[in-house]
């Protein structure tokens, strides 16, 4: 299997990314009866603010699944950024110069 390399950096831009995703996902609950008020009823007729207000329901329902799996992953990729800018950051304190200025890492880690 092919060793994958994935920067800090990089992990660190997605879980910005997916914060903001969340965000919206978040905010766009507070919005779902604006298309229905938007609709209204044309001539007179409630089929079209109906069926906005059937696809906005089913759409709250994916959209809080979608939420809670963003989430979880959102976590994860949150977790594995600060643990490996934690181990670097303790490998780093650790390190030991020998006589020709080569770093080397303690035994124990």
């Amino acid at each position: 299997m092919a060793d994958v390399m994935i920067s800090v950096s990089t992990l660190s831009a997605l879980n910005s990314a997916l914060k903001r995703i969340l965000v919206e996902f978040d905010e766009v609950g507070s919005r779902t009866g604006e298309l229905q008020e938007a609709i209204d009823r044309p001539a007179g007729r409630s089929g079209l603010c109906d069926r906005t207000r059937e696809f906005e329901s089913g759409w709250d329902d994916r959209r809080a699944a979608l939420v809670e799996k963003l989430t979880a992953i959102q976590a994860s990729v949150e977790s594995t950024c600060t643990g490996w800018t934690d181990f670097d950051a303790e490998l780093a304190n650790n390190l030991t110069l020998d006589s020709a200025g080569t770093a080397t890492p303690p035994a124990d880690l």
